[in-house]
């Protein structure tokens, strides 16, 4: 019995398999060592281009200002970060924190070459343990990254400690089709084709593999939305997007 429930608190999943807790993070790490250079790519092939829609969108509902301060979680190649920086302008801040070091360099070469500068911070940083003074941000994002966090509960009251009253959380992210037959053709798509994309752009069909499984373990809309209310967000809401492939989950705090 207490064997069985250390190794629940021991470990937990990596994509669908069950690993130690103290080495996912490394293991999802390797994940995203192979993949940072062709990051946009992959992004293009597990969304089919539409991500760029939803990240719209997800801009839209932040309600950014100018001035304001941003912090933008896992946030890769800078895809939001370049939006957030004009919307804020030179007297506002976006910072991109990301914890692996690959996709920091991968991020900040892309904003440079693309003229972003003077108002974006870089911080390499884990969401769990984000190193930023109590309420501070005006607006918090995470795209696409909450479901390679190994203590998903701790990083959302990680989050909602540095937001400001009144600040907003937003988290963009894949999650559960509302349609059965969609369900099937995404799995389809997910299980059989991606890896195989993945093995003949960047010859690594595992760590497709594994992003497709990490979206099959990550919670619910309604379990997302009530994690979040136990981190002390309030007027918690989620709007799914290409029938719930994806879901924007939207919190404020109080």
């Amino acid at each position: 019995m207490n064997k069985s429930q250390n190794a629940t608190h021991d470990t937990t999943h990596f994509g669908f398999e069950q690993v130690a807790v103290a080495d996912k993070e490394r293991r999802v790490a390797d994940v995203f060592h192979s993949v940072a250079a062709k990051y946009d790519l992959m992004n293009d092939l597990m969304s089919m281009g539409v991500h760029r829609l939803w990240k719209a969108i997800a801009i839209e509902y932040s309600g950014v200002r100018r001035g304001q301060r941003v912090l933008d979680i896992a946030g890769g190649t800078g895809d939001l970060t370049q939006r957030f920086s004009k919307l804020v302008g030179p007297s506002g801040q976006v910072v991109l924190a990301d914890i692996n070091d690959s996709m920091l360099k991968v991020g900040r070469d892309k904003l440079q070459d693309n003229g972003v500068s003077g108002n974006v911070r870089f911080v390499q940083a884990n969401a769990e343990m984000l190193p930023f003074p109590d309420n501070h941000f005006d607006c918090i994002t995470i795209a696409f990254g909450l479901r390679n966090v190994t203590d998903k509960q701790k990083a959302l009251e990680s989050m909602a400690r540095v937001l400001k009253p009144g600040g907003r959380l937003l988290v963009l992210e894949f999650s559960k089709t509302e349609n059965p037959l969609l369900t099937k053709i995404y799995d389809a798509y997910s299980f059989n084709l991606l890896p195989k994309i993945g093995k003949l752009i960047v010859n690594d069909s595992e760590s497709y593999k594994y992003l497709a499984e990490s979206i099959r373990m990550h919670p619910d809309q309604e379990t997302l939305r009530g994690m979040m209310e136990q981190a002390g967000l309030v007027r918690c809401k989620f709007y799914n997007m290409t029938g719930g492939v994806v879901a924007l989950h939207k919190g404020i705090k109080p």
